[in-house]
């Protein structure tokens, strides 16, 4: 059996607060509407319904989705309708009417209404009331009411086509929601357990809780790559990872030409997306001359962290015929765990050759690859 969705977009959503109507704010780096959508991506038809004021919003939102624009009504009813009437071309067997400001439903609670439908014309998830319910009047208790029977209505509302277009049609004026629709015409609809989790946005403070059950369970993971070369000039050592290694010649480059920093320093900036060390340290500015690299690698760390990241692991490579690394390694080691305050297993330092092959391998100069990974809850 075919199922499409049609999600109501139209409102204005005032009582969130903000410039924008609440579907198109952000929530953990998605507007509110994209997390809805994405929801129900795996349906072959979508319908969204929009305010007119928001048709160019909601299609540069919907990207690759097979999502269907049309504009509603002033009220929730009239917007149905519009959705319902743009699935009239090829009729759906059956479909789920949901609330875009609910972009934390879970696939399980949309199963779950599409299944009961295989019994009857209208299903949908509520939560039952356990709260004691109270009338008042001017801020005073007046009165108690029993909350035996009593659910929580949540969306997606589900039902087959033919009978629920029929029942709009059918219907007079404005409703609450759908199922009062389809219960006005006759139709019986199923209960199926929603979940705390299906929250509608409504308030400012949803935003928050709205981004934090979004985000359950989910890690920012970020990896980095950076890549640097210096060739040999004039001197009797290198710098490399902080650490001077003898050699018969020297580095050359704008700062100290700490080749092994300087590529883990642009595989922290590149998780991050931050650039490289040029775009923070211009090699234009006089200022860097000369500079101790340590000072490049502290701003990449204390960046990451400012944005919550931990750094987790980095992995450097070394690419030279001399001088050789492995006596050296072991403090380079300590000394960028040092620098990156982080435990030395998580900091490794190697070296190979390129077989006499390149400019390494005619010892004009050495080469550095790294990899940085960074985590955040």
């Amino acid at each position: 059996m075919t199922t499409a969705a049609i999600i109501v977009a139209a409102g204005r959503g005032t009582r969130a607060g903000g410039e924008l109507p609440k579907q198109w704010r952000d929530v953990s780096g998605k507007p509110v509407a994209r997390w809805t959508l994405e929801a129900f991506a795996h349906l072959p038809r979508i319908v969204m319904v929009i305010h007119p004021d928001d048709r160019a919003r909601a299609e540069a939102l919907c990207g690759a989705l097979p999502v269907t624009l049309v504009e509603g009504a002033t009220d929730r009813a009239g917007s149905v309708r519009a959705g319902l009437a743009a699935l009239a071309d090829v009729p759906p067997e059956r479909v789920l009417i949901h609330d875009v400001a609910r972009p934390c439903v879970s696939r399980g609670v949309i199963d779950a209404v599409e299944a009961a439908l295989a019994t009857l014309p209208g299903a949908a998830p509520a939560l039952a009331v356990t709260d004691a319910l109270w009338t008042g009047a001017e801020d005073r208790v007046t009165g108690t009411r029993d909350r035996g029977g009593l659910y929580r209505a949540q969306t997606p509302q589900g039902f087959r086509y033919a009978e629920i277009a029929a029942a709009h049609a059918a219907h007079p004026g404005g409703a609450a929601d759908d199922v009062e629709v389809a219960r006005a015409a006759g139709l019986d609809v199923a209960i199926v357990p929603g979940e705390e989790r299906n929250l509608k946005i409504t308030a400012p403070d949803d935003f928050d809780r709205a981004a934090a059950l979004l985000t359950e369970g989910r890690m920012d993971i970020r990896l980095g790559n950076g890549y640097d070369v210096h060739r040999f000039g004039e001197g009797d050592h290198v710098v490399l990872c902080g650490i001077k290694v003898p050699h018969g010649r020297g580095l050359q480059g704008h700062s100290d030409a700490d080749v092994g920093m300087h590529a883990v320093t642009d595989a922290l900036y590149g998780a991050m997306a931050e650039g490289d060390i040029g775009r923070h340290f211009p090699p234009s500015d006089p200022q860097w001359k000369g500079a101790a690299s340590e000072i490049f690698l502290r701003h990449a760390v204390e960046l990451a962290r400012s944005k919550g990241f931990t750094i987790s692991n980095i992995d450097l490579t070394l690419v030279c015929e001399r001088p050789k690394i492995g006596p050296h390694a072991a403090v380079m080691t300590a000394e960028m765990s040092r620098i990156m305050g982080m435990d030395a297993e998580r900091v490794s330092i190697k070296a190979t050759t390129s077989e006499r092959l390149g400019f390494t391998g005619r010892e004009e100069g050495i080469a550095a690859i790294a990899t940085a990974t960074l985590v955040k809850p």
